[in-house]
């Protein structure tokens, strides 16, 4: 039997191919890891709406049984409700079966431990180290597993959502707000609908079917949202959403029917919240300086962290943040749970325009923008694309050593990846923790510079491609 590419292993969880990066025995091999790692306790397991889910469910029961785990199972839900479900049962592990933003051919496991807190470095580490030496502590015959079903994460959910202080649900209801909604197919299908009515919401939906045949990418980029536009205008909706696979992004259509990057989910809610209560927030470093502009705003500090939710979430439990995320559209609260949760936000939004009394669209021109660009650069391998980011680091800081005096030179920011950094622009490389690509990011006053940025910065990677391949 031909062996399979290797799946990615990040701070987001495994991901991979179904049956090229991420097989069955892969799925199964990480379980029975998981299953040693919580001692064969209580795991809560929930899954987005792919196709090749209910396969993985069964290959990571059996690997859950084997260790002896009590898996609750609460069956199609976001990723958000899921985690806050095994926060609520108090349960010792949490697995969502997801690949999140992912093209529909993908698939993976994200892993939380005791009540829904998702993995620290030191967790994952050990997580990892179990799955590669496999010593698994398996179960006697009179010990194994056992499955409950619980149906109760999407109402519970939607009880913290509704009951969230900063949310006046009588005052959306009197609003009238007409809502354009687009579940891509996926987990939000089965919650987001229901919020808008209970907030008493006209909603107007597509791809609403969760049967996981994604009718549009499931990363819910501008690009990707023109059928949602058009909703928008043809219906006179007041403001269009659209969720990724797992709902726990969400990006935004203007009332004109233009959509917005998650930067702008990130900048509404943090300028929001900050107004209900003061403190820290917290981005990661390819987060648009629209949050610098809020934060000096608001007069509170913003930290910046690794790509990634794990390491949001970490730094927010630091510096006890009062709102935090990441540009993709994914916002963390606290008060309900810390991880990404794309179907809070909708809520949260529906409020800061109903009390700002203003169109999303004055919303937007009442914040500085900024334009960014988001590419990709494809990889064979993920040892490869730390040799390229060695080599970018390496001519990065050529360029600063050789810079003409008198002459503005970027500074570099090292978090994650390489960030050159002027005082007006920046431009980011990194290695992709879901994807084998190299991202680079990059945000300017103007769309072409912004763009010019990224083309300039792909232009250097593939010559250091060059040289890698004549190695």
């Amino acid at each position: 039997m031909a062996k399979t590419q290797d799946p990615i292993i990040s701070v987001s969880g495994v991901r991979g191919q179904v049956g090229v990066s991420l097989d069955m025995r892969t799925v199964t091999r990480f379980a029975l890891a998981f299953g040693t790692f919580v001692g064969g306790k209580t795991v809560v397991v929930g899954s987005d709406t792919r196709t090749s889910s209910p396969m993985i469910r069964h290959a990571m029961l059996s690997g859950l049984f084997a260790t002896g785990c009590h898996v609750i199972d609460v069956g199609v839900c976001p990723t958000p409700s899921v985690l806050l479900m095994a926060k609520t049962l108090k349960a010792q592990g949490c697995i969502t079966i997801t690949a999140s933003h992912n093209p529909v051919e993908w698939n993976g496991m994200e892993f939380a431990s005791e009540s829904g807190r998702l993995l620290s470095q030191t967790e994952r580490d050990e997580l990892t180290q179990i799955y590669e030496t496999e010593e698994f502590a398996l179960a006697s015959w009179n010990k194994l597993g056992r499955l409950e079903e619980n149906k109760d994460a999407v109402h519970q959910h939607l009880e913290q959502i509704l009951n969230s202080p900063w949310l006046d649900v009588n005052l959306i209801r009197k609003s009238n707000l007409k809502v354009a909604l687009d579940c891509g197919n996926g987990a939000g299908c089965v919650i987001s609908p229901v919020l808008l009515r209970e907030l008493g919401c006209d909603v107007v939906e597509i791809n609403d079917v969760p049967d996981g045949n994604f009718r549009r990418p499931a990363e819910p980029t501008p690009d990707a949202l023109d059928e949602l536009c058009q909703v928008v205008k043809d219906t006179n909706a007041d403001i269009g959403f659209a969720h990724d696979g797992d709902a726990d992004r969400v990006v935004i259509v203007t009332d004109c029917g233009v959509p917005l990057s998650g930067e702008w989910t990130l900048a509404f809610v943090t300028d929001f919240m900050l107004r209900k209560k003061k403190g820290d927030i917290v981005a990661t470093v390819s987060t648009s300086r629209m949050l610098d502009d809020i934060a000096e705003k608001h007069s509170v500090t913003l930290h910046r962290t690794k790509v990634g939710v794990g390491w949001v979430v970490e730094k927010m439990r630091e510096v006890n943040a009062v709102i935090g995320g990441e540009g993709t559209g994914g916002i963390i609260y606290p008060s309900i749970n810390y991880t990404t949760d794309g179907i809070t936000s909708i809520a949260t939004i529906s409020q800061h325009l109903v009390e700002s009394q203003i169109t999303l669209t004055e919303l937007v021109d009442a914040i500085p923008n900024y334009e960014m660009c988001r590419k990709k650069f494809e990889i064979p391998s993920q040892a490869v694309a730390t040799q390229l980011v060695e080599l970018a680091l390496e001519m990065s800081e050529n360029e600063i050593k050789s810079a003409t005096p008198g002459k503005s030179a970027p500074y570099l920011e090292l978090t994650d990846g390489i960030k050159r950094v002027w005082d007006d622009r920046w431009v980011n490389i990194r290695k992709s923790g879901t994807e084998p690509v190299i991202r680079v990011f990059s945000e300017a006053p103007s769309a072409s510079e912004a763009e010019r940025l990224c083309d300039d910065t792909l232009k250097s990677l593939n010559l250091l491609m060059k040289q890698i391949n004549l190695k």
